[in-house]
Formats: structure tokens, C-alpha cells, sequence
């Protein structure tokens, strides 16, 4: 999954960007609405951490214009809490509201919990066949026993598993899955994709020749 996360305060950006980074998350970020809103409109990102008090431009104004043309999810990031604060960025099309400081452990249950609603599927497991998908607790099982995929294994399958039946470009599972400091022209995806089907024991990763990778319905 590849977030976005804007904030000003350099420090806290940083120290944002590796916590998301250590929970295998792929993560770009701006210091400012306005980059922000530059690489909302020409990434997919499956959801935006935003800070309020941005420069250049705040953070109700960035998504108001984002939201003209996305519906990527987003979760706003702020020391602001009166009620009249909350109310203003819900208008404004936020999806979450969590008021620093806060515990990262929190911030990771939002995330997940804005992306399950946004690929509509209230339900925290996926089921396919003989293998299940807890992205509650990420992790994997198949045929009722324990898969150890590592991190971003993991990743990879959830995202495949979340477009189900439809072909996914190596393109796309790169924009998703990989930040914008990795290198896109590696292998890495090829060697990842090899040792998830290894350790799932089954062809639940169809390979579209010329196009990407399925999980088929």
C-alpha cells in the first residue's frame, strides 16, 4: 500500500515516514499543501495522512481541491480538536480525524480501516479458496495453517487480493506497493511474487503475459 503524508514539521514528517516505512507501507511526502496537492492529483495513493496547518496552502483547502477530481481516503493529522475543527475537515471530504499527539498504533488501525472502506469490504478478512487474508492482524493462512510471508509479501498479495479479477499492471503493483525512492526497473517485484507463490503452495497469482498478475474470482 503507498501513502502520502503531509506535514511541516519535519521531525515528525520523518519520524512518520519510518514507522509507516517499518510497517511496509510504501510512503512519499510534502512539507506543504501545495506539493501535496501536486502529488495527490498524480499518484494513486491508497490514502493521504494531512496535516491542517500546512504552508502555502492548509490542508482544508488542499483537499477541497483534491476532491474535485479523487476520492483517495484521507486522514487528517492535527492539534486542532474542538468539535468545530472535526466538523470542517469531515465537510471538506476527510475521512478520519485523529488529533495529535497520538499513538502511532492508532494511526495504523485508521489507515487500515479508511482503505478497507474505500475498496468497500467492511469485512477485515479476505477469503480466497483455501487462503485467508487477515488484514486486521496481516497476516495469512492457507488451507487453516500459518503462511510466513515476509512484510512486503504480504503487501503485494493484500493489494492483488483487494482487485480480484481484474489485471493488475507491474506498473500499478509498483505505484502501490514501492515508493518514489526505489527503483521501479529492478526485479524485486518478479523475486516477490516467486516466493509468495512458493510459500502459498497454489496458483492463487495468475501471471497475464504481457499485461501483469490476476487473482482470478
Amino acid at each position: 500500500m503507498r501513502l502520502l503524508v503531509i506535514e511541516d514539521e519535519t521531525r515528525l514528517l520523518r519520524n512518520l515516514a519510518k514507522a509507516l516505512r517499518e510497517e511496509e507501507y510504501a510512503v512519499d511526502t510534502a512539507i506543504d499543501g501545495v506539493e501535496g496537492l501536486y502529488k495527490a492529483q498524480n499518484c494513486d495513493y491508497d490514502a493521504i495522512v494531512l496535516d491542517v496547518m500546512l504552508p502555502r496552502m492548509d490542508g482544508w483547502q488542499m483537499l477541497e481541491k483534491l476532491r474535485k477530481t479523487k476520492k483517495t481516503p484521507v486522514v487528517f493529522l492535527t492539534a486542532r480538536d474542538t468539535p468545530a475543527d472535526r466538523v470542517r475537515g469531515l465537510d471538506a471530504g476527510g475521512d478520519d480525524y485523529l488529533v495529535k499527539p497520538f499513538d502511532l498504533s492508532e494511526l495504523f488501525a485508521r489507515l487500515r480501516a479508511v482503505i478497507r472502506r474505500s475498496a468497500d469490504r467492511p469485512s477485515a478478512e479476505i477469503a480466497l479458496g483455501p487462503v485467508t487474508i487477515d488484514t486486521r492482524a496481516r497476516t495469512v493462512s492457507a488451507n487453516g495453517q500459518p503462511v510466513p510471508l515476509t512484510a512486503r509479501e504480504y503487501t503485494i498479495l493484500e493489494y492483488l487480493a483487494q482487485q480480484r479479477g481484474k489485471v493488475v499492471s507491474r506498473t500499478e503493483l509498483y505505484e502501490h506497493v514501492f515508493d518514489e525512492h526505489e527503483d521501479s526497473l529492478s526485479n524485486l517485484l518478479d523475486v516477490h511474487i516467486f516466493n509468495i507463490r512458493k510459500k502459498l503452495a497454489c496458483d492463487l497469482i495468475v501471471t497475464r503475459r504481457g499485461h501483469g498478475y490476476c487473482i482470478e474470482k
